[in-house]
């Protein structure tokens, strides 16, 4: 008898990404077939909870496959992080949360037969070392840790993924190994907070990149986002290392979340605007900094929204990922007093949006006329083009009717657009 199609949907960032690819490849391995929305006769929809309109899609998801008569299961951060929802709005699908995907063939098989299957117990699951079925078959994905130490007010991730739990060192290099064997040639280390990495366990992330970097190859690996508290701590070894080996792109994501002392204490971060300032005085020339802002938190005034935009005036950075606060369920913040209406904070949004464009077009613009090498990770959305990153992990859109993918190739900087680069092979 054939074994059912199954269709896994994911949200959210790369750790969820990591997760989906990993759930995927054991779902193979049990002789399920990975198919399209329309022809599964199961759909996993891997959530995420960071934002309100995030968390609302999932519904959507459900409402309309099972409208097609599919069965479902939601597995990831939504129903890990509130379990009120998995009693009521999720009362009619199976659940597997993000420390039981090891059990996602259990969740299928027992889904399809009928049973509607909860896990979520809590527990320590090393994700690292297992087989993945890749998105993009010249990146992989490596969760480092899980979970983080801080106790952000407007975040939900942490009720879901927990406490800091750092992977083994060895088990990070041996997935690394195999990554490199089976012809990946960009790897993202990822977690909840790269910078915290190894602060449960007695060592730091310098040392984790040290060990990945004795592996030989040619390849590039890009650092997934960390805390600046923690980047603080290593930074000085960082960039050494950074500058020492052109393996590691000199790209990273520190995410500020506002330009107000003020606003910062209420959301409970644990550095200032200065201490920021002087955490980028040591990387900020040379290398690609990318930070978040969030709009409109509760309280923020019309100053304090200023002093985000002079923060990002000064970061100048080259990537800003701008977010209207969102008031999720169960934090603090979502019981915080708003002071102003959405509309506001969405106002804000378009103003910061705009203040970053002029900022990112100039930083691009600096490249025109440059020769660069750069790494070819991804088919462009247009007939043979293709998408590379430089040493700064800047986008590059070049065209060859040759399958580039997974190469390094020259290119002369042609042009600029605000989130890309145009390129031409030499």
């Amino acid at each position: 008898m054939a074994k059912a199609k199954i269709c896994l949907k994911t949200y959210g960032c790369s750790a969820n990404l990591a997760d989906s690819e990993a759930m995927l490849a054991l779902l193979q391995e049990k002789g399920f077939k990975i198919s399209s929305e329309k022809e599964a006769d199961l759909i996993v929809i891997n959530s995420c909870t960071v934002k309100g309109p995030s968390e609302s899609s999932v519904f959507r998801d459900i409402k309309k496959f099972r409208a097609a008569g599919k069965k479902i299961i939601v597995s990831g951060c939504v129903p890990q992080a509130d379990s009120d929802l998995v009693e009521s709005k999720l009362k009619k699908v199976s659940i597997v949360g993000v420390f039981n995907i090891s059990k996602i063939g259990e969740a299928v098989s027992k889904t399809l037969d009928g049973e509607r299957v909860v896990f979520l117990d809590r527990r320590n699951e090393i994700k690292v070392g297992l087989k993945r079925q890749r998105k993009n078959k010249v990146i992989a994905v490596i969760p480092i840790s899980e979970g983080c130490i801080g106790a952000c007010t407007y975040c939900k991730t942490k009720h879901a993924r927990g406490d800091l739990f750092s992977f083994p060192i060895e088990e990070i290099r041996k997935e690394f190994q195999a990554a490199i064997d089976g012809g990946c040639k960009e790897i993202w280390i990822t977690s909840q907070d790269t910078a915290a990495y190894g602060l449960d366990s007695g060592t730091t992330l310098v040392e984790l990149l040290k060990e990945l970097l004795k592996i030989k190859g040619n390849y590039k690996i890009r650092i997934g986002m960390g805390n600046p508290e923690h980047f603080a701590k290593i930074i000085d070894d960082l960039f050494k290392l950074m500058k020492k080996d052109a393996r590691l792109f000199w790209f990273l994501h520190i995410p500020v979340q506002s330009g107000s002392d003020a606003i910062l204490k209420k959301m409970n971060r644990k550095y200032n605007v200065g201490d920021f300032k002087c955490l980028l005085h040591v990387i900020r020339h040379g290398f690609a900094i990318s930070t978040d802002i969030i709009c409109g938190f509760p309280g923020e005034t019309e100053d304090q929204f200023q002093e985000s935009i002079d923060l990002v005036e000064w970061i100048k950075p080259d990537f800003l990922n701008i977010s209207m606060f969102w008031p999720r369920p169960g934090t603090a913040a979502a019981k915080m007093k708003q002071g102003f209406h959405p509309r506001e904070a969405r106002r804000r949004t378009r103003i910061l949006t705009k203040v970053y464009d002029e900022i990112a077009l100039e930083k691009n613009k600096e490249f025109i006329g440059k020769v660069v090498d750069i790494l070819i990770d991804e088919k462009g959305k247009k007939p043979v083009s293709w998408i590379g990153r430089t040493q700064e992990y800047k986008p590059v859109v070049i065209k060859s009717k040759e399958n580039l993918l997974g190469k390094t190739v020259k290119v002369n900087i042609e042009s600029a657009e605000r989130n890309y680069l145009v390129g031409k092979i030499i």
